[in-house]
C-alpha cells in the first residue's frame, strides 16, 4: 500500500441533523460505509445544518475507524470548525473548505 491519500478516495456524507439524539443511530450507518479499498476518507459535512458536540464526537470516531487512511472533513459549517478548534481537535479532523 502506498502513502495515505495517494489512492482511491471514499466520500461519506453527514446528515442534515447530527446531535445527541441522532448520533447513536448515525454513527453505525456512517461507519458501515467505510469498507475497504480506499486510501483517503473524506467526510462531506456540507448538508449539516443542525448539530452539537456529538457531531464532533462522531467525526472523531469515524477517524478512529479509518486507521492508515488520510482523513479530512469538507464543507463543514464555520460553527463546527470553531467548536472543534475550541475542543482542540480541529487539526485531527483536517477541515477543508
Amino acid at each position: 500500500m502506498g502513502r495515505p491519500g495517494a489512492g482511491p478516495r471514499l466520500m461519506v456524507a453527514l446528515p442534515a441533523k447530527l446531535n445527541i439524539a441522532e448520533a447513536s443511530a448515525a454513527l453505525p450507518a456512517l461507519a458501515a460505509q467505510l469498507g475497504q479499498g480506499s486510501d483517503t476518507l473524506v467526510v462531506d459535512a456540507s448538508a449539516l445544518k443542525e448539530f452539537d458536540s456529538s457531531a464532533i464526537a462522531t467525526l472523531l470516531e469515524l477517524r478512529r475507524k479509518a486507521p492508515g487512511r488520510s482523513f479530512s472533513v469538507s464543507g463543514a459549517p464555520a460553527a463546527m470548525v470553531e467548536l472543534a478548534t475550541m475542543y482542540g481537535v480541529a487539526d485531527l479532523l483536517a477541515f477543508k473548505s
